[in-house]
């Protein structure tokens, strides 16, 4: 892989960790906004029929998921920076062949070649 085009995956791969920060912050803030509350004519923030509290909980615990997976992504988008940066970006870790450019292009924080990763993820995946 030339120089110029690993540049141009680490900055995808920095404006797509910028945009998942983004992302993330919007979802603590609705993660930890209040329940109830003046908004929705309530004068107290604490619900008082059980379908609105099931209601708060459920959204709690969708918005709860998605902040996982955005962290579990910033988290794959560092390890790629990171594999820019020691010159393994584009190899797989698992059998050490290429990843191909149509996965790198999809997926810049790819760790796997295709064949590795359906291995990896079992029948489930197939």
């Amino acid at each position: 892989m030339t120089k110029a085009e690993l540049e141009a995956y680490r900055r995808r791969l920095l404006a797509l960790g910028r945009r998942v920060g983004r992302e993330m912050s919007e979802l603590e803030q609705e993660a930890l906004r209040g329940a109830g509350g003046e908004a929705s004519g309530n004068l107290s923030s604490v619900p008082v029929h059980p379908a609105d509290l099931g209601t708060d909980n459920f959204e709690e615990e969708v918005s709860i998921g998605l902040l996982e997976n955005q962290d579990q992504l910033r988290t794959a988008i560092d390890d790629a920076l990171r594999r820019i940066e020691r010159g393994t970006f584009g190899r797989c870790e698992n059998c050490g062949q290429g990843i191909s450019r149509q996965r790198l292009d999809a997926l810049p924080y790819a760790r796997h070649c295709i064949t590795c990763a359906r291995q990896l993820q079992g029948p489930a995946g197939r």
